[in-house]
């Protein structure tokens, strides 16, 4: 999984992941634990056959690292850092190969997208403060763009007719495109285009399997935000709007619903029996942050996905 050399060096300067040292030891490691680290400055010029790692290493490579994934021995930002470092080390080989084609290198991709996608959701639960999400997230999301990206050249590479994705996808089977995952994408995809905020929560609470709720996640805050201000500029001036109902529709705890109207630049007050309102027709309303802080949909059948690994 490293080659000896780099193990070698490494043990001597001791850079050894928790995960890689033998008896925790962190200047001695083995070729069973021992991972190889991605390098920035590479050069293809300079590379040996040693220094590449063939195929079917590559993927029992990837096996052990999503084997760690899985186990909770460790502190999730350290199993995450070492496994994020180590898949983009993966991915270098494979690049460094030309490695684009087959079902093992497709397969490769598609378990790296779903580790960055699992990871985006950890990482964000897992923020040691709610107003900063930490760098490694943004980071995740940066490799899983890059990550996709990747898998979409190779997908189009596989493809043996050579025409556009679109025009594939046009040619899609009935059975494929009439399939439960499918119908759902394309519907949740189209409410979220023409801006149906109730629809879209209310798919998304009802249909969404784990990794879809993962995936859908990130743009949950925004499709809030957007329902928020059609309230607002929708309602009548003269008739504010109750708290407890905007919790209902946008699916929010009751006291997230006051810290949301805030992060959205929006006021609310209480009247004199204690009940919270929203006034509508406000116009300091925008859009938040990507730092504010994300509150987790109110829906009982979502709430064991949160710290579920699908």
């Amino acid at each position: 999984m490293c080659p000896i050399e780099e193990r070698t060096q490494r043990e001597r300067l001791r850079d050894l992941a928790i995960f890689e040292r033998l008896n925790g030891n962190p200047s001695k490691s083995s070729s069973t634990l021992a991972v190889k680290k991605f390098c920035r400055t590479i050069s293809s010029k300079d590379l040996r056959d040693i220094d590449l790692r063939p195929l079917q290493v590559l993927e029992d490579t990837l096996n052990y690292l999503l084997t760690i994934f899985e186990s909770k021995e460790h502190p999730f930002e350290s199993v995450h850092d070492f496994i994020f470092d180590r898949t983009r080390s993966i991915r270098q080989d494979l690049s460094m190969q030309n490695i684009i084609t087959g079902d093992q290198a497709v397969s490769m991709y598609e378990r790296i997208v779903k580790f960055h996608i699992i990871s985006h959701h950890k990482l964000r639960i897992n923020a040691t403060s709610n107003s900063n999400v930490s760098p490694m997230h943004h980071l995740n999301m940066e490799q899983l763009t890059k990550t996709l990206a990747s898998l979409y050249h190779i997908y189009d590479t596989n493809h043996k007719s050579g025409e556009s994705l679109s025009l594939w996808f046009r040619s899609l089977p009935y059975s494929i495109m009439k399939s439960k995952e499918m119908m759902f994408s394309r519907r949740v995809l189209r409410y979220f285009r023409f801006g149906n905020y109730k629809c879209f929560l209310h798919a998304l609470e009802t249909e969404a399997s784990c990794l879809q709720y993962y995936v859908i996640e990130p743009y949950i805050s925004e499709i809030r935000a957007l329902g928020l201000a059609c309230l607002n500029h929708g309602g009548y001036k003269l008739n504010p709007y109750p708290l407890v109902d905007i919790c209902k529709i946008l699916l929010l705890e009751e006291f997230d619903v006051e810290s949301f109207c805030k992060d959205c630049g929006l006021d609310t007050f209480s009247s004199d029996e204690g009940i919270k309102f929203m006034p509508t027709k406000q116009t300091s309303f925008c859009y938040p942050k990507g730092s504010q802080r994300y509150y987790q949909l109110v829906s009982k059948r979502l709430k064991k996905f949160y710290n579920e690994v699908p």
